[in-house]
């Protein structure tokens, strides 16, 4: 498998672990691909320096495989994570269109300002490491004296770049103190080369191609951070696709003034079937398992609850429960 790790110089907690990444053995410097880019090479791997946003990089898989003609199997960005709550953590997500307000979801409403990277009913394939480097990243941070200070966690899907690659994010958050904490670089670089298998290591979490044996969860519904579907993610052996807080599915109530009539899925508004692409953006990712939503039950109200059941078993797309998962 050839790997993208993406890095850019204006962003200290995404050259802070790629700096760390290149003082391990083994690299050397890659094809001069782009004018204002640096590439390095170790085994299978491509690390790229950008001198940009990363959410600006749209389609740089595409651009990448044209540059140098190298297929690219997978992506994972290093980046910031920016939270109002300051919070110390590391960070883990797929990405896709999941708007609202300053976020971005497969659900962008007429009329409403796209940010950068951002496109409208578009999600890109999660990455298939991403629950098994999420508890990778939880052991790194404990064996490194980083946790309890740091919180390890997942986050919702949501931001760009368009990317066609499977994908992930990695992120330190959320000031600009820990950004630049030269641990938190350290273990986001760990993170990488045993991730990756490199230096002679066993790569973490390479897809599953078992015949459907896997259970791969689609969170659907809870906050930002995502917390129940994380308490079933930190089990072993389990698969994660995209993952949609409750802000990414924007509902309209049908009858607000009678809040305990049922109503089926077409009776209720909004943009929140649009949200089936997360769905089809991870069978596509990880075509050996089987994937199940697994629903935050308590975020939703019961109308809104039973919409998105109904939807979801109108579409063929089962549900499960963390004993399923």
């Amino acid at each position: 498998m050839l790997t993208l790790v993406v890095a850019t110089t204006v962003d200290p907690a995404s050259i802070g672990p790629a700096s760390a990444l290149l003082a391990m053995p083994g690299w050397q410097l890659g094809p001069s691909w782009q004018e204002d880019a640096q590439s390095y090479v170790n085994e299978e791997v491509r690390l790229i320096k950008l001198d940009n946003r990363l959410v600006k990089e749209d389609h740089l898989d595409k651009r990448w495989e044209e540059a140098t003609g190298e297929s690219v199997d997978e992506v994972m960005f290093l980046s910031k994570q920016v939270a109002s709550s300051k919070r110390r953590a590391f960070t883990i997500h797929p990405i896709g269109m999941n708007k609202i307000r300053m976020y971005s979801t497969p659900h962008i409403g007429e009329g409403e300002v796209l940010v950068a990277g951002e496109k409208v009913g578009w999600a890109a394939p999660p990455n298939p490491r991403i629950g098994p480097w999420l508890r990778l990243l939880r052991t790194i941070s404990a064996s490194h004296n980083l946790s309890p200070e740091f919180e390890v966690t997942l986050e919702a899907t949501y931001h760009g770049p368009v990317i066609n690659s499977p994908t992930m994010f990695a992120e330190i958050g959320s000031t600009e103190e820990y950004w630049r904490r030269q641990g938190a670089a350290q273990a986001i670089a760990l993170l990488v080369w045993q991730g990756l298998g490199l230096g002679d290591g066993i790569a973490v979490g390479d897809c599953p191609r078992n015949n459907g044996r896997s259970k791969i969860l689609l969170g659907i519904g809870g906050g930002h951070y995502v917390p129940r579907h994380l308490d079933v993610v930190l089990k072993d052996g389990v698969w994660v696709g995209h993952l949609l807080s409750g802000y990414s599915l924007p509902m309209e109530d049908p009858i607000p003034s009678q809040p305990k009539v049922p109503v089926n899925a077409n009776a209720v508004g909004g943009t929140w079937r649009e949200s089936k692409v997360a769905f089809e953006a991870t069978k596509l990712a990880l075509p050996g398992g089987e994937v199940l939503a697994h629903l935050d039950q308590k975020s939703f109200k019961s109308w809104q609850r039973n919409a998105i059941t109904g939807f979801l078993v109108e579409q063929n797309i089962k549900i499960g429960k963390p004993s399923d998962i």
